[in-house]
């Protein structure tokens, strides 16, 4: 099995999408006008709009309303990213701060208030676990 993407519902595609394309320098692509995808060598982010849940089920997932899930991006320079994002992103939730597990990581949230963690490894056994 292979992981290969995670889908985010919003009640405003186009929004979240220039947001995601801004804030990780990946273009999109889109097929149609609720559904796009940013694709990365190891995953792709999924953005769809509230018309497509019922494809699925009604009433399955709700836009704007996650408090559980972080999305990871896995990132060259994490203080490169958030000088970058600084007159860009609204919310920051927390300056990179280096983590205990050897990752420094910047904490921050879309416009529909999804946690969005860039990190990088600075920690030699943070290094090795995401070397390829």
């Amino acid at each position: 099995m292979d992981f290969v993407s995670i889908r985010i519902i919003t009640g405003d595609v186009a929004r979240l999408v220039d947001f995601y394309e801004r804030a990780t320098g990946v273009g999109a692509n889109w097929a149609t006008e609720d559904f796009a995808e940013l694709r990365t060598a190891s995953a792709t982010l999924a953005i769809a709009g509230t018309r497509t849940v019922p494809l699925f089920a009604p009433r399955a997932a709700r836009p704007a309303d996650n408090h559980s899930v972080v999305i990871e991006f896995l990132v060259d320079d994490v203080d490169g990213v958030h000088r970058k994002l600084a007159g860009f992103v609204k919310d920051f939730v927390q300056a990179p701060t280096t983590m205990p597990w050897g990752n420094r990581s910047l904490l921050l949230r879309d416009p529909d208030g999804n946690l969005i963690n860039f990190f990088t490894p600075v920690t030699p056994a943070a290094i090795a676990r995401f070397a390829h």
